[in-house]
């Protein structure tokens, strides 16, 4: 009775020996059924380490807590699963935490196997504090509403002397940017890393006054992450 969380790719097409260890392809060996959030990222996630066969079960922000006791049923029994995130490692910025939580309670046996994350990767690779952080997902979608949350970021990174990180709906990371720009005060860093683990790889982290003199990277669209911090 075992619960692996696997890591997956934040891009489909890295290549997945540089990102994913060994040891989780050894661990999909063993796999009985699979958890994923879509029908075709857990295809793809199969596919990719030549598992097609095994059976599929869904987990998504909209999966009720009955249902989440029903995907352990398996496990219970004695049966190997793994569950997955669309991208990265599940139970950051993924549903996946309330059945982590309910196969503790149950017994059955947890493993996870380290992969990319996009929140740490954007942490690492702008250079920000590191050692005091914390993530906030989403950000209000009403302009009004989301400098205000910008500003409380901002205090709670100087008070703190922590970095701040949140995500956006890519089709929204310009109108976010354009809060933060007016939002924050002109000292404050502000970090934006964009497509991490692709190719097309983009990380900045700059003062909100040194913002404003340069032109913004093209954002529509991408995959970020946002930090605030005082660096």
């Amino acid at each position: 009775m075992t619960l692996y969380l696997l890591p997956n790719l934040l891009f489909t097409e890295t290549e997945e020996i540089r990102l994913l260890p060994p040891a989780a392809g050894q661990a999909l060996a063993k796999l009985e059924g699979l958890i994923a959030e879509s029908p075709k990222e857990g295809r793809l996630y199969l596919k990719r380490f030549g598992r097609k066969e095994l059976p599929l079960a869904f987990l998504s922000e909209h999966t009720s807590e009955k249902e989440v006791d029903a995907l352990l049923e398996p496990m219970k029994k004695g049966k190997v699963w793994g569950l997955i995130s669309d991208a990265g490692m599940p139970c950051l910025a993924d549903p996946g935490a309330l059945l982590v939580r309910r196969a503790r309670e149950a017994q059955v046996k947890i493993a996870a196997f380290c992969g990319p994350s996009s929140i740490l990767l954007a942490l690492i690779l702008c250079g920000m504090q590191g050692q005091r952080f914390s993530f906030h997902g989403y950000l209000p979608r009403e302009e009004d509403k989301r400098c205000l949350a910008l500003k409380e970021l901002e205090k709670r990174a100087s008070r703190e002397e922590s970095t701040q990180l949140f995500i956006e709906t890519p089709y929204r990371n310009e109108a976010l940017v354009a809060s933060a720009l007016l939002a924050l005060g002109p000292k404050t860093y502000f970090g934006i890393a964009l497509d991490l683990t692709a190719e097309t790889e983009e990380v900045y982290c700059l003062p909100v006054q040194e913002w404003k003199k340069r032109t913004l990277p093209r954002l529509d669209k991408r995959p970020a992450v946002f930090l605030i911090g005082t660096r």
